[in-house]
């Protein structure tokens, strides 16, 4: 099984941004760890970011036919791109929409997420859990 691990806008910030919201882990770290719980699960990964709305577009068509699912923090995109909606749309790869805070206690405009109605779940408000969780319910969706 191959899963895209897809993070997008600012994700490249983690451990800089926000870290009382975020924690102190970089992206770089949150790849790491995620490798490693992917490899216990048994599944492969293959991580990509981007803060381009067309580069997560482009990306999400090359898995057509390349990977089993897609595990996405499109970031702010989730609330705005109708683009990134679409293209998940389009391949038809079940994919998990994955948020470390909880977009639900924040401010009311991230509560409506573009992503979610193409997605087979959402997980949101974990931490990097958010990303665990999403791998195993990605394994166990198969």
């Amino acid at each position: 099984m191959k899963i895209l691990v897809i993070n997008g806008v600012n994700m490249n910030m983690l451990g800089f941004r926000e870290p009382e919201k975020y924690g102190s882990m970089t992206l770089k770290d949150l790849e790491k760890e995620l490798f490693a719980y992917s490899f216990e699960l048994g599944v492969d990964i293959e991580t990509f970011q981007s803060n381009i709305e067309g580069e997560i577009v482009e990306k999400i068509h090359s898995a057509k036919d390349n990977f089993d699912g897609i595990l996405i923090n499109a970031g702010a995109y989730t609330h705005t791109s109708i683009a990134i909606r679409d293209a998940l749309a389009a391949v038809d790869i079940p994919t998990v929409e994955v948020h470390m805070t909880n977009i639900y206690k924040r401010e009311e405009f991230r509560h409506h997420s573009y992503l979610a109605p193409v997605c087979i779940g959402q997980i949101t408000g974990f931490g990097t859990d958010s990303y665990k969780l999403g791998l195993l319910a990605l394994k166990n969706y198969f």
